[in-house]
């Protein structure tokens, strides 16, 4: 349940005082506040509280203690405070707390490694950059409640990844993610083992799942971004007439989303990939609106879901994916993009960024995931220096 929390502006903790003698002076508010509480002051010939108003007064004192405690407590979990303020209380927050400061920017990692490659890093380092007010969440399958997360970790990623203020690592746990949602009963009656697209099809499941409840963006591990998306319920075209899954963003509770899951069981096929994916998005949009061919770089709307335009993700599409790892005369700029999905499904050969390479995706390494281009650049040297010689 989300509780309300209200927040003045910096300038309005300080009150005024009225009093003529003290015109123009301005004093605390929580010393105001302290003394109205606390300072009691008796006259000489006032009547002697009773003891049982003294006791009154002392719980009295006590409940308006944790009453401001509690208050001051929330506000720190804000993302404008516990971000700035409280970097290390990542590793005291549970999801649930985190994803109900609302507007978080999901990742999933449903493999068990647990080594997140540069790319995974670059897109989680990008986000937390461009959305610095925003919570940034990793959940990974290889990941457990006994697994320390701490910056001694032999994992680089994870120390890269920890260290940044608003980026949380939690292990995702499908079962009680599918809790209170249509996909529990398919997750109970499914056998992974005999699924051919395991990997993908939980994928898919668990973002349709963490959106519904929490809301908020799901991006995929080679999304990396480049600047704020500004609708908040969005689906992202790969192409005319046909949605891509690997990037969307609705409110909690959205119905668009209950449907996904419910026809997500009904029409389940774990064989064809993508039926639960982007095929799923697609034809839930066609129910409820005519798609049309894009002109230009505008955005279509559909009952107050904007389907955005393919050049918003995809500038690049995905038969040119390998362009990403080539060398441009001109790097684009990519003025009519929020983020670059760079494809790494069809990367089945591996390419990789290589520093000094001078390829697009090194530029935009370099550009929006800057530690995770240091990291990278220092893995080189390392893998660079001669072996010493054995002792005689």
């Amino acid at each position: 349940m989300l509780q309300k929390v209200w927040v003045s502006s910096p300038g309005s903790w300080a009150l005024q005082e009225s009093n003529s003698q003290h015109q123009g002076k301005k004093r605390c508010w929580k010393c105001r506040f302290v003394r109205t509480i606390i300072q009691h002051p008796c006259r000489r010939n006032a009547p002697r509280r009773s003891r049982k108003e003294r006791m009154l007064r002392k719980i009295q004192i006590c409940l308006c203690f944790c009453f401001v405690s509690g208050i001051l407590y929330e506000i720190s979990l804000l993302s404008s405070c516990v971000f700035s303020y409280l970097p290390m209380a990542q590793q005291y927050l549970t999801p649930e707390q985190v994803l109900n400061l609302g507007k978080s920017i999901i990742f999933l990692e449903t493999t068990e490694r647990l080594e997140p490659p540069p790319l995974v890093s670059c897109s989680v380092e990008s986000a937390a950059r461009i959305y610095q007010d925003r919570p940034i969440i990793l959940f990974m399958r290889g990941l457990n409640n006994e697994t320390a997360l701490d910056m001694n970790t032999s994992y680089a990623a994870f120390s890269l990844l920890s260290s940044m203020k608003n980026v949380f690592l939690f292990p995702l746990q499908m079962e009680t993610v599918f809790q209170e949602t249509p996909l529990l009963q398919w997750y109970n009656q499914v056998v992974p083992e005999q699924e051919k697209n395991w990997v993908h099809v939980s994928s898919d499941a668990s973002r349709l799942a963490l959106i519904w409840k929490y809301g908020g963006i799901y991006m995929d591990t080679d999304v990396i971004s480049i600047r704020p998306i500004p609708q908040r319920s969005f689906l992202a075209a790969q192409k005319s007439r046909f949605s891509s899954n690997g990037i969307f963003g609705f409110p909690a509770r959205h119905k668009f989303i209950w449907d996904c899951m419910e026809n997500f069981v009904l029409k389940y096929n774990g064989n064809i990939w993508g039926n639960q994916g982007p095929f799923l998005m697609t034809r839930m949009l066609k129910t409820l609106c005519n798609l049309t061919d894009f002109q230009g770089t505008e955005d279509h709307s559909c009952q107050n879901i904007s389907f955005l335009n393919p050049q918003r993700f995809y500038p690049i599409p995905y038969p040119a994916w390998s362009r990403y790892y080539q060398v441009w005369d001109k790097s684009p700029n990519f003025n009519h993009s929020y983020a670059l999905h760079l494809w790494n499904f069809m990367n089945r050969n591996r390419k990789v960024v290589v520093a000094g390479s001078n390829t697009l995706a090194e530029n935009l390494y370099k550009t929006y995931c800057p530690s995770t281009y240091e990291d990278l650049i220092q893995n080189a040297k390392h893998r660079d220096l001669p072996e010493p010689e054995e002792a005689e």
